[in-house]
């Protein structure tokens, strides 16, 4: 079974990072949760990101504001996907500064970067790249698509009914 590391910067990213931990629940992905600061504690930083793969994890979804140095070093020290998920946080620069902590990494250490505040695609992502190998996995984001495809067709009719 196939099993996804959050972590983040701070506990004052857990309300965002929640979505990516809901979704992924909700496919019913192993989810482990921790609180890893770049800045704050680099050794654990350094002992989670190298052996995250050696501790069954399949992909990383890592959270962090301000600076947001968290994911980018994770992705540096580990050969599993790292998905970025930037956080809007009280010292942030609007949130810009995250984006683009993120985003802008050196060729050879790929982040995978969602929208700002976009743990809940981090989550969905995280879940498709397992459902690329797993069919169970892949079944329950198809029927999740289509549940998102039905909303838009019930909406478009009341939409229609309103005169």
């Amino acid at each position: 079974m196939s099993k996804v590391a959050v972590v983040m910067g701070s506990t004052s990213d857990l309300p965002i990072m929640q979505e990516a931990i809901d979704i992924l629940k909700g496919f019913d992905i192993a989810v482990d949760v921790d609180i890893v600061s770049a800045h704050r504690t680099p050794e654990k930083l350094f002992d989670f990101s190298m052996n995250a793969h050696k501790n069954g994890y399949s992909v990383i979804i890592a959270g962090a504001g301000g600076a947001a140095h968290l994911p980018g070093m994770v992705a540096s020290m580990s050969p599993l996907p790292v998905i970025g998920v930037p956080v809007k946080s009280s010292n942030s620069i609007d949130g810009w500064d995250s984006v683009l902590s993120i985003l802008q990494m050196p060729g050879g250490v790929p982040v995978a970067t969602v929208a700002l505040n976009g743990a809940k695609n981090a989550g969905i992502l995280a879940a498709q790249i397992i459902g690329s190998s797993d069919k169970c996995v892949l079944d329950k984001i198809i029927l999740y698509k289509e549940g998102l495809k039905q909303k838009v067709i019930d909406g478009a009719q009341e939409v229609r009914k309103i005169k």
